[in-house]
């Protein structure tokens, strides 16, 4: 069981210097001053935080004021709408809140703030583990405040909210998006009630902004084990709203002897997978995505059973959309629908006797992405039989060792045409035109072949030898 006493409190507010000058300043200012929310709940968790929020009882501006003065603070944030003040100091991000009182129109999740005392700032906290306090005055300096009973809450590890998860929800529906999150990032049960609020209120994330959501659903993908908040998001029906092309996932069969029955579930078993194996929030995007278009070409052959061709080339096409839709940043974009059309390639080529020509292919498409690739394929091994586990890693590992080989061999780093096209139009006597990339792409698929080296003279020989053909078309 967690267990945490005053004494170990104080111990570790003593040995942060940033709180031990805060409480001094407050001291000899005379405000009362409390470390609230995140810091306190992963103080007891003893995980490491680099953000720490001040309530001052009073204004946290004016508070924020006095401290970055006292400690040579140039670089401070001031954001006067909400009472709040910022700033960074020995690698820890400060900020400064005034006890206040909100209150919601339901068309905005913008709360009107008011100033209020410490009990109303404490119940105006989203969940109850974010509801601890540690003083910071000298009276009863590290002395744990515990409203709501955010401390039995982390011992039964329970997201739980201090006041009706219903009126909750209601004045800030994104809470239902971070309530999964923490569930996620902390594997914390959500209690019934908020649970039954989600489902019951999920509608009313249509006020707020298309960017909020997808940075809470991103924040879900970075967790260790996504599938919790995935798999939350989906019990809720929050999904449906969210991501309504891996809701409709659920219950769509597959082969037994290949994968889970329900590719949704599949589904969060690579994610968790990939996730041991990498912290990049776009590769794991990705192996979130990878079977996306399976719903929409599912068709069940005699004698085979369910099959999804061309499942992978109309997934990497649904990501235009999607990333529009979820804003997501178009940067990536390429980078996904990459992943998404090759993620068969891999096991295609270790079914069977794989040609230097197949290998070339697959490395000249994968490019700088092919570890990725190779890494998403290894994830989305999920049977149950290990014997079938170990028969596929080990052609995995065949085939990327026929990647290397033919790689250091062949040289395919950066590949195209040893001879570009400006040379190709001058040999031709060819302006600027379609022709020359149909030579340039004839030399590179002769490179890919195998039929040439990838080396300027063999290359030049062979746009010698096939030039006159492609000028009498």
């Amino acid at each position: 069981m967690l267990s945490i006493s005053n004494k170990s409190i104080i111990k570790k507010l003593s040995q942060n210097p940033v709180l031990s000058k805060i409480a001094q300043i407050a001291q000899s200012e005379n405000k009362n001053v409390f470390v609230v929310g995140g810091y306190v709940r992963d103080l007891i968790l003893k995980r490491e935080r680099s953000d720490i929020d001040i309530l001052v009882i009073g204004s946290g501006i004016d508070f924020a004021k006095t401290v970055a003065e006292r400690l040579n603070i140039r670089n401070v944030n001031y954001f006067k709408n909400f009472g709040t003040a910022q700033f960074d100091f020995d690698d820890m991000n400060i900020e400064f809140v005034g006890a206040r009182r909100e209150s919601y129109d339901r068309n905005t999740r913008k709360p009107i703030v008011e100033d209020g005392t410490f009990e109303d700032d404490i119940s105006r906290r989203d969940f109850t583990i974010n509801t601890l306090a540690v003083s910071l005055n000298k009276d009863d300096f590290g002395k744990l405040i515990d409203v709501y009973d955010g401390l039995t809450d982390i011992k039964n590890q329970i997201i739980r909210t201090p006041l009706d998860p219903f009126k909750t929800f209601d004045d800030d529906p994104l809470r239902i998006m971070r309530a999964f999150r923490f569930a996620s990032q902390l594997n914390f049960k959500v209690e019934k009630n908020v649970m039954k609020a989600a489902y019951e209120m999920r509608n009313r994330l249509s006020i707020v902004s298309q960017e909020r959501i997808t940075d809470e659903f991103l924040k879900i993908l970075s967790t260790p084990k996504p599938s919790i908040g995935l798999k939350l998001l989906f019990d809720s029906r929050v999904l449906e709203i969210v991501f309504p092309e891996i809701a409709i996932m659920s219950g769509v069969d597959q082969r037994k002897d290949y994968h889970h029955k329900d590719v949704f579930l599949h589904t969060l078993q690579v994610v968790d997978n990939i996730c041991e194996e990498t912290d990049s929030v776009w590769l794991r995007f990705a192996a979130l995505v990878h079977d996306i278009a399976k719903p929409q070409t599912k068709k069940f052959v005699e004698g085979i059973g369910w099959t999804f061709h061309g499942h992978e080339n109309l997934g990497a096409k649904m990501m235009k959309k999607i990333f529009h839709r979820m804003k997501l940043p178009l940067s990536q974009l390429e980078y996904v629908q990459k992943l998404i059309t090759l993620h068969l390639r891999p096991i295609a080529l270790a079914k069977e006797e794989v040609t230097d020509s197949a290998i070339r292919r697959l490395v000249v498409q994968a490019g700088e992405d092919l570890e990725d690739l190779i890494t998403l394929c290894r994830a989305d091994i999920t049977s149950k039989n290990p014997y079938k586990v170990e028969e596929y890693l080990g052609n995995y590992e065949r085939v990327m060792q026929k990647v290397r080989d033919v790689k250091e061999r062949d040289n395919l780093r950066a590949f195209q045409s040893p001879v570009r096209g400006d040379e190709i139009m001058q040999i031709c006597n060819l302006k600027p035109s379609r022709k020359v990339g149909e030579i340039k792409t004839a030399i590179e698929e002769a490179i890919l072949d195998g039929k040439i080296g990838n080396n300027y003279e063999e290359a030049l020989n062979y746009l010698m030898k096939i030039k006159d053909k492609f000028l009498s078309e």
